[in-house]
């Protein structure tokens, strides 16, 4: 009879996750992994069955922490612009938090790493986008049946979803003064 395991399988995801977080998944290597998690080689292969199906579990774990946060701060009250705003702005502030040395988005690192080279990754990262894709897209719509915006529900998603993950991306180097310009931007183009 199999022995229960003596952990939570997600809390060692998290771990997993902020290990390929801060160093990506080239540079993180086997004891990286036992060392952010706290478990031994064997008890990480044998429920994760290796370091590639660990870093796609991550990824899946990490979609659902970051894509959940987006669909609830866009549930929040207030016009399609606020609540845009809001999201947008959060991101400038997580990217500009010094406890988190400039990490970015772990999926927009994973597409810059491994996008269009590792199939599997590809897909969950695409999987990631199009779920925050569909959720600006769904407050669009519902924007322009109220007469909030005129434009296109889809298009403005994928603007706004570029506008976000382009954050991401300078929030490794700008400052709050440059992202918060691209914020407003974004919104005055909405």
């Amino acid at each position: 009879m199999p022995r229960p395991k003596g952990f939570d399988p997600t809390e060692v995801l998290d771990a997993a996750v902020g290990t390929f977080w801060r160093k990506g998944y080239a540079a993180t290597s086997a004891q990286d992994l036992v060392d952010g998690t706290g478990l031994g080689r064997g008890s990480l292969y044998n429920t994760f069955s290796g370091k590639q199906q660990l870093f796609s579990q991550a990824l899946r774990r990490y979609e659902e922490t970051s894509a959940t946060r987006v669909e609830e701060m866009l549930a929040a009250p207030g016009t399609i612009r606020a609540r845009i705003r809001r999201v947008l702005m959060d991101v400038v502030d997580d990217e500009l938090d010094p406890s988190d040395a400039h990490r970015g988005c772990l999926a927009v690192n994973a597409a810059l790493e491994l996008g269009g080279i590792d199939d599997e990754v590809t897909a969950r990262v695409r999987h990631n986008f199009e779920r925050v894709e569909n959720a600006f897209h769904a407050e669009f719509a519902a924007a322009r049946e109220q007469g909030e915006i005129a434009g296109d529900p889809r298009a403005l998603a994928r603007f706004t979803l570029a506008a976000m993950y382009g954050l991401r991306v300078l929030g490794k180097t700008a400052d709050r003064q440059a992202l918060t310009q691209v914020v407003e931007t974004t919104i005055q183009a909405l």
